[in-house]
């Protein structure tokens, strides 16, 4: 099995489509004051930025000089398009997993299965990819099963290559924090610190029955053979999911509504982040208890547009929940978002938060940060910040801030230097919306 994992995708890509931000941190979500992160770039991970994080939080933490940048949906899928292309050269059995990770099965692929025949596969896969896209990199993960490929991907990351021989499974998943476990959330992580297990190693110490009375009879029984690198898991080609949720099981019945009510923004946020992750976003939001008589219900509300908007989602299944009401216990609560369709939610482009800085001038140095100005009047046509754009005078170029009446362009593109920044009026009939650029 071989699991890529593109590196920091979406940064990628807006740091090849702009050349400007090149080596700088750049922060791609909610560019308002109630936005989320989507993905940060390398070097905005070395200030603390992370995927799931407020932006807010991300501002603060990043340095002046940093671009916080709207989500171009139509750029990362055209690229992943290319990458998944390039995988199913290599076998019919490909399972994307998110926009920017998936499966491979090499044995479907007729391939040479030795640990230097698959090294060097993997070396020409990334030298592909990373030709094809204009030097987005990803890393790779090959192993006997998923789970092996995906802890190998994970080892070396950015644009790492592991390749875990068939019998040095446990030697390279036993160190692990047991965190890296798929399923291994924060409530079970919790539980799991509590009896003393911290790593895989400290799992598989376990017995089975240990597991089953901690997580449940499925989980448990999963953690256990998981611990053991036991994945008989098949690669799924092409499938497409109908809906994304999260789920959690109770060690003891929950009544306190607080206490019920922070478990559904936890799971919210994994939610919303995997739905960015795969770039869709889903129009119903499901809730689903079981109580203290092992009851299970479900509780669903349709919203009036797609959202993969976590804070949404959690308000959405709050009201759920206080509606269905806590009588008795719950020992498990599950929050889902389903009617999945290619959507960018608002809220990465329509929102500002520094409203009244100041306009940059047309002359502005290259260097300079990225602005997010005062929110546009009502008739303003919407620009976002990253956006790719076109003016008859001055060519192509992406948004780089805007309000006041005004929108600030750089011109520049994936096969040009840094570009020249220039201030126009926001209803500029020269200036209109672009396609993503050719790289």
């Amino acid at each position: 099995m071989l699991h890529l994992d593109l590196d920091a995708f979406f940064a990628a890509v807006e740091q090849r489509d702009k050349p400007s931000l090149r080596g700088r941190p750049v922060v791609v979500g909610g560019v308002g004051g109630r936005g989320v992160v989507a993905t940060a770039s390398y070097e905005a991970r070395a200030y603390g930025a992370r995927s799931a994080m407020s932006t807010a939080e991300a501002r603060k933490r990043c340095p002046p000089g940093t671009a916080f940048l709207g989500g171009r949906f139509a750029a990362y899928r055209r690229t992943s398009d290319v990458v998944m292309a390039l995988l199913r050269d290599l076998s019919p059995l490909v399972e994307p997993v998110s926009i920017d990770e998936a499966y491979v099965d090499l044995a479907a692929g007729g391939h040479d299965l030795s640990v230097d025949g698959v090294t060097e596969l993997a070396r020409g896969l990334k030298a592909r990819i990373a030709e094809a896209t204009g030097g987005v990199t990803g890393s790779v993960g090959i192993g006997s099963s998923k789970l092996m490929a995906k802890i190998g991907s994970d080892l070396q990351k950015p644009d790492g290559l592991v390749v875990v021989p068939p019998g040095s499974e446990l030697e390279v998943l036993h160190p692990l924090p047991v965190t890296r476990l798929g399923g291994v959330g924060p409530a079970t992580a919790a539980r799991l610190h509590q009896v003393g297990v911290k790593t895989v190693g400290d799992l598989a110490a376990k017995s089975l029955a240990d597991l089953v009375a901690l997580a449940g009879k499925a989980h448990g029984a999963g953690l256990y053979a998981l611990a053991r690198a036991e994945d008989d898991r098949a690669v799924v080609p092409d499938r497409e999911a109908k809906s994304v949720s999260h789920e959690e099981t109770f060690e003891r019945d929950l009544t306190d509504l607080d206490v019920l009510n922070r478990e559904i923004d936890s799971m919210a946020g994994r939610v919303g982040e995997r739905l960015r992750r795969t770039a869709v976003s889903g129009r119903t939001v499901t809730l689903k208890l079981r109580r203290y008589d092992f009851t299970t219900m479900t509780r669903s509300q349709t919203l009036a547009q797609p959202t993969d908007d976590p804070r949404l989602i959690a308000a959405t299944a709050r009201r759920l929940l206080a509606e269905a009401g806590t009588q008795g216990g719950l020992r498990l609560l599950g929050v889902g978002v389903s009617g999945l369709s290619v959507f960018a939610q608002g809220d990465l482009f329509a929102e500002d938060i520094l409203a009244g800085e100041g306009e940059p001038s047309a002359d502005e140095p290259a260097d300079a940060e990225p602005a997010v100005l005062a929110e546009p009047p009502p008739t303003e046509r919407l620009w976002w910040p990253g956006q790719d754009v076109r003016h008859e005078e001055f060519g192509a170029g992406w948004v780089w801030g805007r309000g006041l009446g005004r929108v600030t362009v750089r011109f520049e593109g994936p096969r040009t230097a840094p570009g020249p920044v220039r201030t126009l009026a926001a209803d500029d009939p020269l200036l209109q919306l672009a396609d993503p650029p050719d790289w």
